[in-house]
């Protein structure tokens, strides 16, 4: 078995290129740089320090985007305090479209470890919020709302739990073009079926929306047979199903599929499909991605992601 780590911090986000808030220097945000506020385990202040000091050297009406790192021990504190003092930072931070928290390599924390928190709150407080980039979904809770301005959503994990699914699946976002999932395996969180991501997809595949991912789920195949009969791929840009543990069954449904050729690109990176389909699947026209091609063991898949 060979899982793959987040080994490296996040490099771009918001097409700008991240960079590590250093206290000692000057806060520029003229021009293409997002920051990117982390602690280290040792750090006997809070986030929400280091962040009142960010915003005191910040020209906040000009803040269109931040990273937040590791906020001390995530492993043993929630992101709630975070989220509490992004809220109330939300007044003065009328420019800021895009957020992501929890931006760990596994050595900071591992991603199934991350203590998220609820970001209803958040979502109500920065109605102009474009961008949300979570990573880590233990104690991840999200109440149904309306956004008309979010385009873009990603929830990364190890195991997505059935109870925030079930929360996207009665919210509204009217404005969304990238929906991105992480569903993860059982042994590490995630629960539901293929019943309960077809009415979150229902809920959320509006005519705006042109990416859609579905990843690092041992429930590949059984997404791909729904997917590939559903007329929601015609109106896509993308499907991604990466990460997670395809195989054949769910190769040869997105081959027999009467939507997936109007794809531009289907992404299938860490798979278990044969080599025959692989072939046929590369002579579909579309951008088709198969890197990184897994052999059972002992009949087991496993996501690329889990701890």
């Amino acid at each position: 078995m060979r899982i793959v780590t987040i080994s490296e911090s996040t490099e771009t986000f918001f097409n700008k290129t991240v960079t590590a808030f250093d206290p000692a220097k000057p806060v520029d945000l003229s021009g293409s740089k997002v920051y990117r506020l982390s602690l280290d385990y040792d750090d006997e202040r809070k986030m929400s320090d280091l962040l009142e000091e960010f915003l005191g050297r910040a020209d906040k009406s000009k803040l269109d985007a931040l990273v937040i790192g590791m906020w001390g021990e995530p492993y043993e504190s929630s992101a709630d305090d975070v989220i509490a003092a992004l809220v109330a930072h939300a007044p003065e931070l009328p420019a800021l479209r895009a957020l992501f928290i929890g931006d760990m390599t596994y050595e900071e924390c591992e991603i199934s470890w991350i203590n998220q928190g609820d970001y209803t709150p958040l979502l109500k407080a920065y109605p102009k919020l474009e961008v949300l980039r979570i990573r880590g979904a233990q104690e991840l809770s999200l109440q149904p709302v309306t956004h008309a301005a979010l385009r873009s959503l990603t929830i990364e994990s190890g195991g997505l739990p059935a109870e925030v699914a079930e929360a996207l699946a009665s919210c509204s976002l009217p404005a969304l073009e990238h929906l991105e999932l992480w569903l993860g395996s059982e042994g590490y969180g995630f629960s539901g079926d293929v019943e309960l991501y077809q009415r979150v997809v229902s809920a959320l595949a509006v005519p705006s929306l042109r990416y859609l991912g579905l990843r690092d789920a041992e429930i590949s195949d059984e997404l791909a047979q729904w997917l590939a009969g559903d007329e929601l791929l015609g109106r896509l840009d993308t499907l991604d199903l990466s990460l997670g543990t395809l195989g054949d069954a769910g190769a040869q449904a997105l081959l027999d599929s009467a939507h997936v050729r109007s794809l531009r690109r289907l992404d299938l990176t860490h798979h278990y499909i044969s080599e025959k389909l692989q072939e046929q699947l590369k002579a579909l026209p579309l951008e088709v991605v198969l890197d990184d091609a897994q052999e059972e063991d002992d009949g087991d898949r496993y996501v690329a992601v889990g701890e």
